[in-house]
């Protein structure tokens, strides 16, 4: 995938918010890997910020809706992962200031 259409794919999951925290899935640092295959799979490699999440279904929604309006994504598949794990590390400093954690 081309570098223009991967900052597409990464903005677009920028507006995928998470509804408890309200900082989107990137700066918190939940989006681990985006690859995009020849057929127009995209698969997004995430993690939650705590496992048995109940908004799990409704964030890889989100994910799907955002992506949808990206023409070279035919399909999305969201793979949550725990391993890495995700810790407060991962995050973007504007996550860590938005949420008042120190840097």
């Amino acid at each position: 995938m081309d570098e223009a259409l991967k900052e597409n794919i990464w903005g677009a999951l920028e507006n995928v918010i998470d509804p408890e925290l309200g900082i989107d899935i990137v700066n918190l640092g939940l989006i681990y890997d985006v690859e995009l295959n020849d057929e127009g799979l995209c698969k997004v490699t995430m993690t939650l910020t705590a496992m048995g999440c109940p908004l799990a279904g409704h964030i890889e929604q989100d994910i799907k809706h955002a992506l949808a309006d990206i023409p070279e994504v035919k399909e999305t598949e969201v793979n949550i992962v725990w391993d890495p794990p995700w810790g407060k590390d991962k995050m973007s400093r504007y996550a860590k200031i938005a949420l008042g954690i120190p840097d």
